[in-house]
C-alpha cells in the first residue's frame, strides 16, 4: 500500500479520483490545496473546501505556491514528500489542458514521485456515469458563459442535468466533463462523507465570461 496526498480541489474530478485512489489501495494522507499568494478560487471557495476535509475525516493543507512556479511547485512537493512520508501524489486529471504535458507529472518527475492520475483519459460518459454509481453530489459552482448559461450555475448534476449536459457538449463541441474549463463543480456528500456539507447561502455571480456560486453574508 503506497502512501499518497491528493490534489484537492473540492470538485467531481477529485472526489472521483479519492475513490478510485482507495479502490487501487493507496493509503491517502492529506487533502492537498496548491494556491497563489492570496488566492480567489470562483469555483471551489476555501470555506466549502475545509468543510469537505472534516466531512470526510481528512487532513488538509493549503500550499502557497509562490513564483518560479515550476520550482515552487518542487519545492512544497518535495516538503510535503518528508512531512507526510509519500510515496507518490493522485489527481484528478482527465487529460492535458490546451495541449500542455500535465503540470504536476512534470513536477513530480525530479522528485521522484509517483504521479496516479485514475481518471486519465477516459470516456466522458464512462467518467458522469461512475460519478453518479458511487453517489457523489457534485453541483455547479462555475460556468463559463461562452458553453452554458448562467442558469446551470447550483445545478446538481444527477441523471437527468447530465444527460442534458452530454446532448450541450456533442451539439457545441465542448468537454462534457468540463476538463478545459467549461465548468467547474463543487462536491457536498460522496463516499466517506460523515455528512452532507450545506452550501447555505449562495448568490450566482457574473464576472467576465464566467458565472459563479458566491456565499452570501448573512
Amino acid at each position: 500500500m503506497s502512501r499518497v496526498i491528493l490534489l484537492w480541489s473540492g470538485g467531481k474530478d477529485a472526489m472521483q479520483a479519492l475513490c478510485h485512489a482507495r479502490d487501487q489501495c493507496h493509503q491517502v494522507v492529506a487533502l492537498v490545496t496548491f494556491a497563489p499568494p492570496a488566492p480567489r478560487f470562483l469555483a471551489h471557495p476555501l470555506s466549502q473546501v475545509r468543510r469537505q476535509a472534516l466531512a470526510l475525516g481528512l487532513p488538509h493543507r493549503l500550499v502557497t505556491i509562490e513564483a518560479p512556479f515550476d520550482l515552487g511547485y518542487e519545492r512544497a512537493l518535495a516538503q510535503l514528500r518528508q512531512e507526510w512520508t509519500i510515496d507518490g501524489v493522485v489527481t484528478g486529471d482527465i487529460d492535458s489542458v490546451g495541449g500542455a504535458p500535465n503540470w504536476i507529472r512534470e513536477r513530480c518527475r525530479p522528485l521522484g514521485l509517483a504521479v496516479h492520475t485514475p481518471l486519465w483519459q477516459q470516456s466522458r460518459q464512462a467518467l458522469l456515469a461512475d460519478m453518479l454509481a458511487r453517489d457523489i453530489v457534485a453541483h455547479l459552482s462555475c460556468v463559463d458563459t461562452r458553453f452554458l448559461t448562467p442558469d446551470w450555475v447550483g445545478r446538481v448534476l444527477d441523471g437527468e442535468t447530465i444527460a442534458e449536459l452530454q446532448q450541450l457538449a456533442e451539439h457545441k463541441g465542448f468537454d462534457a466533463c468540463g476538463e478545459q474549463g467549461e465548468f467547474h463543480t463543487m462536491v457536498t456528500d460522496g463516499p466517506g462523507f460523515s455528512a452532507p456539507v450545506q452550501l447555505g447561502h449562495w448568490l450566482v455571480v457574473r464576472e467576465g465570461n464566467l458565472a459563479y456560486l458566491a456565499e452570501e453574508e448573512i
